[in-house]
């Protein structure tokens, strides 16, 4: 058998390398996205513009809302995933090179328009949404396109993948487009852009789509699948009936409650803290090359956190984890407040950077400890004979666990910022017609109590109180016997 599975695999090998062009693939509108905020930031956006743009990222956590629609439609002759694959890919690159020639537009010229924060907002939306349904469908086509012995390698090229596609949109991006990144590194003569644009780079994206979707298109055909498996319901009404009735089990309503307020303690930490150091003068595509180093962490994390969450109670891991990351969102807090003192000349210090490399390193240890740990509990009780949904259902919860909080810090850190007037007696600065009233008696702003403070020492608050009243209910759940999460079946 191990010169067989040898063999498998290299027989795959035009598989396993297909799978993982469309999770990079994949990955790019994600990157992209991603760099959206900090260049909006550098162009002085408000936070509430920030909230606003988040929901972008809600889409990858929604996606089990139209899954069953994409596993259950399609037309027999093309192919189950190509139908959606193909259609998807060519709307996200045709999307991508229109949108090349209207980015520059929506972001603002610097010339007294600003960035049109509600075009960028549909139009990632959109974007997002594209990749999603083209997530699902590859998912769903790796499970028949490897064989048996090979399926591991799936997830595999899912995290390796997507990964190296948010690299490529995320970090490679920012430091390809940033003038003074360009001039220090990678050339002889300082020019005033960058090498590439957010327009060139959306074409060049764009332009791979459609080469790679019309060769999937022509070359790849479907294994046929012989029999539906027990796993595929009988059509759609079933799958969301199934989706109804997990979602009415006792224990999984407790599950989805507390993971869904689990997260509110970081998100001061995770939404806001990079913006806030771009504010600060801290040049953004230094801080997407942070990533760099963290990539080695992201593999090696899993494998070694693995080991803690593989016994009966992974739950735990997360856990002990949760304190350790409250805690580092105070510390985050100090390093935004410290990072103007050590601001020189020509930028910051070295040693600014490796504190900066080293909260964040230690950020990712237990915001991985966390994440393994539910994606260990959600597998483990997982229903067998529904599988896909069931964790993916799990999955999604967690997910948007994370979401609606980043949204709602990013909402509250204008509200809560405290301004006073200096220079003027009688004036306050709360509303912008306040403001206005300031400036013209001879005063100006100035920012008294920053909103990001209050919301790090709230979030530190609401998730430490969590740990203590909620947290003990939520390792309880790993006590639940197996007859807890079956799908009591209605035949």
């Amino acid at each position: 058998p191990g010169l067989r599975g040898a063999r498998g695999c290299r027989a795959e090998l035009g598989s396993i390398l297909l799978l993982l062009v469309l999770y990079v693939l994949q990955g790019i509108p994600l990157g992209l996205a991603g760099s959206v905020p900090l260049i909006l930031q550098s162009k002085s956006a408000s936070y509430t513009d920030q909230a606003f743009f988040s929901f972008v990222f809600w889409p990858f956590s929604l996606k089990l809302l139209w899954a069953p629609l994409v596993d259950a439609v399609y037309l027999r002759g093309f192919g189950r995933r190509k139908s959606w694959l193909v259609p998807t890919q060519y709307v996200l690159g045709l999307f991508m090179i229109y949108m090349s020639t209207q980015v520059d537009m929506l972001l603002g010229d610097g010339e007294g328009r600003g960035p049109d924060v509600v075009a960028l907002t549909v139009t990632f939306f959109l974007f997002e949404f594209l990749a999603a349904t083209q997530d699902i469908a590859v998912d769903g086509w790796a499970l028949t396109m490897l064989s048996r012995e090979n399926v591991g390698y799936a997830s595999t090229c899912n995290s390796v993948g997507q990964t190296a596609g948010y690299f490529l949109g995320n970090v490679l991006f920012l430091a390809l487009e940033s003038a003074s990144f360009c001039n220090k590194y990678l050339r002889f003569q300082p020019q005033p852009q960058g090498i590439v644009t957010l327009s060139d780079f959306l074409f060049f994206w764009g332009t791979v789509f459609l080469i790679t979707t019309t060769l999937v298109a022509l070359l790849k055909k479907e294994n046929k699948e012989l029999t539906p498996t027990k796993e595929e319901t009988k059509g759609i009404t079933d799958t969301y009936r199934l989706l109804i009735s997990i979602i009415k089990m006792p224990a999984v309503l407790t599950f989805c409650l507390l993971i869904l307020t689990a997260k509110v303690g970081f998100s001061a930490a995770d939404a806001v803290t990079g913006l806030k150091l771009v504010e600060e003068g801290v040049p953004k595509e230094h801080l997407a090359l942070l990533a760099v180093p963290m990539v080695p962490l992201q593999i090696i994390l899993p494998l070694i956190i693995s080991k803690y969450t593989a016994g009966p109670q992974p739950l735990n891991t997360f856990y002990k984890a949760m304190p350790f990351r409250l805690l580092l969102g105070l510390e985050f807090a100090f390093l935004v407040w410290w990072t103007p003192k050590v601001k020189q000349e020509g930028g910051f210090p070295v040693y600014y950077y490796i504190v900066v490399l080293l909260s964040y390193a230690l950020h990712q240890i237990t915001l991985y400890s966390m994440y393994v740990a539910i994606m260990a509990f959600n597998a483990k009780v997982s229903d067998p004979l529904i599988g896909g949904t069931y964790m993916t259902l799990l999955n999604t919860v967690s997910n948007l666990g994370g979401n609606w909080p980043s949204t709602v810090a990013l909402w509250l850190v204008d509200p809560l910022t405290v301004k006073g007037c200096a220079g003027a007696q009688e004036q306050t600065c709360g509303t912008p017609v306040a403001a206005e009233l300031c400036t013209k008696a001879g005063g100006s702003c100035v920012t008294t109590l920053d909103g990001y403070y209050v919301e790090s020492v709230i979030c530190v608050i609401l998730g430490f109180g969590w740990w203590f009243l909620l947290g003990p209910k939520f390792k309880k759940l790993q006590d639940e016997g197996q007859s807890s999460w079956k799908c009591k079946r209605t035949n």
